[in-house]
């Protein structure tokens, strides 16, 4: 069984800003490096019969201006395609549009690293409120997913068991782990050191149903 702290550990996590047309949009950034080669991994994460596979059932056109779904979770637009290296969609939910942009990095022959930017335009109450784990405890979820997946010894959690996993002690220890690695990103950030470990908690409390303190 792939060690969830392990994983939660070889994750890396940064929080910015960035200027779009529309104004300043938060930035929380997550990667981590892969046993796997660039047109695998590239692959893997573009291919609709595999995404699946490591994360949620998808349909749609995954080309160039094509739209997709992820069944009971996000949809959008491909905004560009450069493979085997980048691409960026719209990830449109709720009612909200905020953007991704996925990169892929050959490290040498055998590992590739990934990287993913969720750019969105946050109000500050929110911000204040659960910070960035709001959706980056989201993605490492994803990523532990996608590392279940490469590992391909059947080590890993298979997508159709993660309610169940994410229910287990162990689960629920992960994703408290990836909300406080969050809120330390976002205390590198600037964010105030009491106030971002107090909207992790809130995040904590979100994810797995304990109280918040």
């Amino acid at each position: 069984m792939i060690d969830a702290t392990e994983q939660i550990n070889a994750v890396r996590r940064q929080v910015g800003t960035r200027t779009l047309e529309a104004g300043a949009a938060r930035v929380s950034t997550i990667s981590q490096t892969y046993r796997a080669t660039l047109d695998d991994l590239w692959d893997a994460c573009t291919n609709a019969e595999r995404i699946p596979r490591w994360f949620l059932p998808i349909t749609g056109d995954l080309r160039l201006h094509g739209t997709y779904q992820l069944e009971g979770n996000a949809g959008g637009t491909v905004e560009s395609c450069e493979p085997p290296h980048r691409f960026t969609a719209t990830w449109e939910m709720g009612g909200e549009v905020s953007w991704i942009e996925v990169r892929l990095t050959p490290v040498d022959d055998e590992h590739t690293r990934f990287e993913l930017d969720h750019i969105a335009h946050v109000d500050q109450d929110r911000w204040a409120q659960f910070g960035p784990g709001a959706v980056g405890v989201g993605w490492d979820l994803g990523l532990f997913g996608l590392a279940s997946y490469l590992a391909g010894d059947g080590s890993g959690v298979r997508p159709e068991d993660s309610a169940e996993w994410m229910a287990s002690d162990e689960g629920r220890r992960a994703m408290e782990l990836s909300s406080r690695l969050w809120g330390e990103a976002s205390i590198a950030a600037g964010t105030d050191a009491d106030e971002a470990r107090a909207a992790a908690e809130r995040t904590t409390a979100f994810y797995t149903g304990a109280p918040a303190a």
